[in-house]
Formats: structure tokens, C-alpha cells, sequence
């Protein structure tokens, strides 16, 4: 799934530099990117949802969109600080995406198993600081976090 280039931990660092932005401009702090299996970085991107005025710019879809267009995503591994929602889990498999890896499933578990179950190399590295980061914002942002997850409030 990962290069021997770049670790698994690396990998999610640049993830979390997206997140930490986006809590920075009010929105919710969820990173992602999207690397080639050589390590190289080919987007990465943040939940801009609130700043953007537009649910559909979630972490993993604003890395996937500023990757830009690939030939294939056969031995892509997309890095996500938090585990994916349906509609990203979606877009990983819609375009076959095949290394996922998630800094944290505590604060809300997304489909990260499903896609392990259809072939998808997952790793849970369950990062103290993306924790962290999750944690503090549900709990200064409830009503927000609901919006974003799309649960009643």
C-alpha cells in the first residue's frame, strides 16, 4: 500500500496540516491526501464545506480534486485524518483507489471497514493529535459536526 519512500506516519502528517487549517478557518477539521505508490504527494486538500459554502468539498474529495486527473488510481493511497464518510468511501472505490490510510475511527467510525472488505489495503493508525483535533472541535461545535456527519440535531 505505502511507499518505502515516505511512512505511513509522514503520509498523515500532511493530512493533519490540512485539518489543523481548516479548524483555523472555522471549518471542520478534516484533512486528507492522495499519494502515488512512489510516495509522491498528488493532492492534498481539507473539509472546506463551511468556508466554501458547498457539502461536497470534504477532505478526501478536495485532495482527490487537486490531485487532478490520473490515468489510473491502482496503487494510490489515500491519506484521511479521520475515517471516511459513505460519500468518500464512495469516490474511493468509484475510481479504485487502493490504499486507505485513516488517522482516527474514535470519534466517528466511517465506512473504513467496508472498503477493507472490498479489497481496499487499510491501515488505522488511531493518532493521538488527529483525536485530538476531532475531540475539541465536536465539542466547541456540536451543532456544526452533526451538519457535517448529516445527523438529526
Amino acid at each position: 500500500m505505502t511507499s518505502d519512500v515516505v511512512s505511513p506516519a509522514a503520509m498523515l502528517g500532511v493530512a493533519l496540516e490540512e485539518a489543523v487549517k481548516g479548524y483555523a478557518e472555522g471549518g471542520v477539521p478534516i484533512g486528507a491526501a492522495l499519494f502515488a505508490a512512489d510516495g509522491r504527494l498528488l493532492g492534498r486538500g481539507r473539509n472546506r464545506r463551511v468556508q466554501d459554502g458547498d457539502p461536497s468539498v470534504h477532505g478526501e474529495t478536495a485532495a482527490f480534486r487537486n490531485a487532478g486527473r490520473q490515468r489510473t488510481y491502482r496503487g494510490t493511497t489515500m491519506v484521511t485524518t479521520l475515517s471516511p464518510c459513505w460519500y468518500c468511501s464512495g469516490l474511493i472505490r468509484q475510481f479504485g483507489i487502493t490504499g486507505l490510510i485513516v488517522g482516527e475511527s474514535r470519534t466517528f467510525t466511517g465506512q473504513h471497514e467496508w472498503l477493507a472488505e472490498h479489497g481496499v489495503d487499510v491501515l488505522v493508525l488511531d493518532s493521538p493529535e488527529c483525536v485530538e483535533l476531532m475531540t475539541a472541535f465536536i465539542a466547541a461545535n456540536p451543532a456544526l459536526w452533526n451538519e457535517d456527519i448529516g445527523e438529526d440535531q
